[in-house]
């Protein structure tokens, strides 16, 4: 394998890991993002360096995206754009939950200025980016996928889904709708087991093998029963965007979500009781009644 110089956008709970995966596998790997403390943590997850913006990454071969949101997407782009007008022989992978309309957008105005764009968003959560093992839903031209697969690779499987770019944004739509109305389900589950007078621990425990088992149950349940303050791998304020992105697609395809809209509900009401930033299994708490 020949090393690729790599700038990673957005080395976050999710983005870290998957950077020092890479960086592992022996790319030579820049981190962007602006937050605070960002530095120490590259550092040790053994990355080149970090920036706080990409227009003073150094120039890299391939340009791995994992900002939060569309407006962030555009906004990252446009400084990109701004330091180099002349994107070609760049390769730009966009692993962001955006939504299929912002990547085709933004794709095509980085196309335009010469740019390789893959459209690559990713499953499996901070667990299986910390191991690996995440699966990467993979749209764009067969030759750009092949330049880049060394670098995915290194995160998890990849899973070709076609050219077009969109396509791998819309299958992470369905993706996250499941997810969404996953954790829900589970918190609803574990709630339901503390008011039938039972210890929701043990029964995590013994139905989570079952039937009725989901990965979300077996990753979000431990934390559903820790507390507040446990530990935050996806915000409250991720799935607000992520399910907001499942409904608007929805109403644009003309599909009906009932269960995504009550789960969305949920998150909105964890907002509301002030849990924007807190680790997304803390939707349980909109089941408590509130003093």
């Amino acid at each position: 394998m020949t090393p690729l110089p790599v700038s990673f956008v957005g080395i976050g709970a999710i983005g870290l890991p998957m950077a020092a995966r890479i960086a592992a596998a022996g790319h030579q790997v820049t981190g962007v993002d602006p937050a605070p403390g960002t530095a120490d943590r590259a550092r040790d997850a053994g990355l080149a360096g970090v920036v706080a913006s990409v227009d003073r990454a150094p120039d890299a071969l391939v340009t791995v995206v994992m900002v939060a949101t569309p407006e962030q997407l555009t906004t990252l782009v446009d400084t990109a754009l701004d330091a180099r007008p002349d994107q070609a022989g760049r390769h730009w992978v966009i692993m962001s939950t955006v939504g299929p309309e912002a990547v085709r957008t933004e794709g095509e105005r980085l196309a335009q200025a010469g740019a390789h764009v893959v459209d690559a968003p990713v499953t499996g959560g901070v667990a299986r980016a910390r191991t690996g093992e995440l699966t990467i839903f993979a749209a764009g031209e067969s030759t750009d996928l092949a330049t880049v697969t060394p670098v995915l690779s290194a995160c998890g499987t990849v899973r070709p889904v076609g050219g077009r770019l969109g396509d791998g944004q819309a299958i992470k739509v369905v993706n996250q709708h499941l997810c969404s109305v996953h954790i829900v389900a589970a918190a609803e589950a574990l709630n339901l087991a503390d008011a039938l007078g039972l210890d929701p621990a043990k029964v995590l425990g013994l139905v989570e093998t079952g039937a009725a088992g989901s990965f979300m149950l077996s990753d979000r349940g431990p934390r559903m029963l820790e507390g507040t303050d446990t530990e935050v791998t996806s915000t409250v304020s991720i799935f607000v965007k992520d399910s907001g992105l499942v409904a608007e697609a929805a109403r644009a395809a003309g599909a009906d979500t009932p269960l995504l809209d009550d789960a969305r509900r949920r998150y909105l009401a964890a907002v509301e009781r002030g849990l924007a930033s807190r680790d997304d299994s803390r939707v349980i708490e909109t089941y408590r009644k509130t003093p």
